[in-house]
């Protein structure tokens, strides 16, 4: 950002601003109200001598008690809440210097002492306007004092010295003229620049705390007891979205770190070059890596954590993992499948004959169940490798689900299955979400057939349950998928999404890996929810709309 040239700082800025200027002019003017009231005191003590030494002892009574009824007026109206604009200072001024020299006049002449309180008047007007009408109230001044002095040497016969000592008031009339519109313009520029500077710096201390809030890199500040001093939006959806969700409304700061990561800062207090390795706040929080750094050096209380979601690197490391398993699938087509339609072809064959008994064909149904079951996996894996990347559009969460949760139901119904029952509960104004609409279709259909399959062998009755919310933060939707089968044991929940593990017979093992791999191609994430209820609950978090590339 350019800094700003004095010239450009405010229309006008060899001006005090409105209220600077109103406040100075009530300081003023209490000044003012004080002379006159010691002005009126003085009148007295001693009047008989005021009376031989007065030129014009009643002019001068009425002067000072005017004077005084005048300022006093002003500073009540300004007590009610009048502001002086730019012209009444005007007039204030050039009224006091007008009274000031006509009480001179009507007293003893230039000798007087009140000649002094005119330089105040004049570097008053000088501080509270200091252009050129205060060069004015020099000159004014100037010449009132050598219209006296003049006045008093022809028509009272004083010495010549007094025109003298009137030039000497002029010239200090004048000095003080512009050495305190130097000084004035300098302290009005000064203080502009530094008023601007201060916006600038405000402009951008906003700007960065806009940024920080919304980097998808989470920001963390800590004490090295680890007590949360700051949070942004990233860094509170990363670690605390999901998990807390009921006190989404608090502010992170007194919150507890999630155990890994305390776990992580106590190890690198002990050891700082130690890197900590990625973790899962909570189980359906997305992979995070994160990076400790002391923000000061010198006190080193204060530790930054960099918070980086692993989803776009793991985005990456699927795509380069695709690309292996493509190569890798075409020799497995070639390899695997031809040899095992041969053995296949050659089991149906052999059922045809009349001559088989019943362990014969007990043994060709386990070959060809086994060969269904081969064939599946390599279906599986093909599918994989030939999966195009992700064509996302901006979906409405709550419309698509209706949606596709009729159409299953239609599906099931032209099968020869037991009525399926799935309950659908939205939460209103959800954020929408950006998605490939096929590739997640393909994950609920793998979640649906799961838990109606498991809702039956538990309860004899197909039955899920979907339910659709916000996270925390507000700006991410999930998806929980929940069925009432006999759940999973804990020491298989962490095994559940890798390749090739199943608890079902039948099954490939492949069914939730390949689900979770669709999920992370979209920058989702699919997770087993852990919250102690029967079944087993699947959540799918989708990506903010923004962040998809």
């Amino acid at each position: 950002m350019a800094e700003p040239s004095t010239t450009d700082l405010q229309p006008n800025a060899d001006t005090p601003p409105a209220s600077q200027r109103g406040r100075l002019f009530r300081i003023y003017n209490h000044y003012r109200v004080v002379v006159s009231i010691i002005l009126v005191a003085l009148l007295f003590v001693d009047p008989i001598n005021f009376d031989s030494r007065f030129q014009a002892m009643d002019y001068y009574q009425a002067g000072v008690v005017s004077y005084l009824a005048i300022n006093g007026f002003i500073a009540l109206v300004m007590m009610a809440g009048f502001q002086p604009k730019s012209r009444h200072i005007t007039i204030s001024i050039l009224m006091d210097i007008l009274i000031l020299h006509g009480l001179l006049l009507s007293s003893t002449g230039i000798t007087n002492g009140l000649a002094n309180l005119v330089i105040v008047s004049v570097a008053a007007g000088n501080i509270l306007t200091p252009t050129r009408i205060g060069t004015f109230y020099a000159a004014l001044g100037a010449i009132c004092s050598l219209g006296i002095s003049t006045w008093s040497v022809l028509a009272f016969g004083d010495s010549a010295d007094e025109i003298v000592r009137a030039g000497s008031l002029g010239i200090l009339y004048f000095a003080a003229a512009f050495i305190l519109q130097y000084i004035s313009r300098r302290m009005l520029r000064s203080e502009a620049l530094a008023s601007s500077r201060a916006r600038s710096i405000a402009e951008l201390e906003q700007i960065n705390r806009q940024i920080i809030q919304r980097m998808r890199t989470g920001i963390l500040v800590l004490n090295r007891f680890g007590h949360i001093r700051l949070a942004n939006a990233a860094a509170e959806e990363l670690l605390f979205g999901i998990a807390i969700e009921e006190a989404s409304h608090q502010p992170s700061r007194g919150r507890n770190l999630p155990q890994p990561l305390r776990a992580g800062l106590e190890a690198w207090l002990k050891d700082p070059s130690r890197r900590t390795e990625p973790f899962q706040a909570t189980p359906t929080s997305p992979m995070v890596q994160v990076n400790f750094t002391q923000l000061d050096q010198e006190r080193g209380d204060q530790i930054l954590v960099f918070i980086d979601d692993m989803s776009k690197v793991t985005q990456q490391a699927q795509q380069m993992k695709l690309a292996s398993l493509g190569r890798l699938t075409a020799g497995i087509a070639h390899e695997i499948r031809n040899p095992l339609g041969a053995i296949s072809h050659a089991s149906q064959l052999m059922g045809e004959s009349p001559n088989l008994d019943d362990g014969d064909r007990k043994m060709l149904d386990i070959i060809e169940r086994h060969s269904r079951r081969v064939n599946g996996i390599i279906e599986n894996v093909l599918d994989l490798s030939r999966r195009r990347a992700a064509n996302s559009d901006l979906i409405d969460i709550s419309d698509w689900l209706s949606a596709f949760r009729d159409d299953y139901l239609q599906t099931q119904d032209n099968e020869n299955h037991k009525p399926a029952h799935i309950e659908l509960r939205t939460e209103t104004s959800l954020p929408q979400a950006r998605f490939d609409v096929s590739q997640i279709e393909q994950v609920m259909v793998n979640l649906f057939d799961n838990g109606l399959r498991y809702s039956e062998q538990a309860t004899g009755e197909r039955r899920i349950e979907l339910y659709a919310g916000a996270t925390a933060d507000g700006e991410r939707t999930f998806v929980d998928v929940r069925d009432f089968g006999p759940g999973i044991a804990p020491e298989h929940r962490v095994s559940v999404f890798e390749p090739f593990f199943t608890t079902d017979k039948s099954g490939t093992g492949l069914g939730l890996y390949l689900a979770r791999e669709l999920c992370e191609a979209n920058q989702a994430h699919l997770s087993l929810v852990d919250d102690n209820q029967p079944g087993c609950c699947f959540r799918i978090t989708f990506a903010h709309h923004g962040r998809m590339i």
